[in-house]
């Protein structure tokens, strides 16, 4: 089967958005990784895993997240995630991943979250 995996990085200001697409294993993986990498050291406050197209992760995507979200600590960075598809949002709800990750809606939902004054 063939994995149309994609990554496309957008930074807007503040925030640096990881548009992931197609589906997210063994083989896929790296290449997210290359890019969080690189993401880290841009001058954003916030890093985003667009999760909306991808179609299908497996257990070294969501250890890659684990991994993403302690990345962006240490960079000084703060990480969140678009709410995935079911397959996805059931994987993180079932491991316990969702309460470790800031989970939204949108970049947008992000954006506004953080600007209101009891934002976290």
């Amino acid at each position: 089967m063939h994995n149309e995996f994609r990554v496309e990085t957008q930074t807007t200001g503040r925030l640096t958005t990881l548009t992931v697409t197609g589906e997210l294993d063994l083989v896929s993986s790296p290449v997210l990784e290359r890019e969080l990498e690189k993401a880290y050291s841009l001058d954003a406050d916030w890093i985003l895993l667009d999760l909306r197209r991808l179609a299908f992760m497996d257990s070294t995507g969501l250890h890659l997240l684990v991994k993403a979200q302690q990345r962006a600590e240490e960079a000084g960075r703060r990480l969140a995630v678009t709410r995935g598809g079911e397959q996805v949002q059931r994987l993180l709800d079932l491991t316990g991943v969702a309460d470790l990750v800031r989970i939204v809606e949108s970049p947008k939902q992000l954006l506004e979250a953080d600007r209101a004054p009891d934002g976290p």
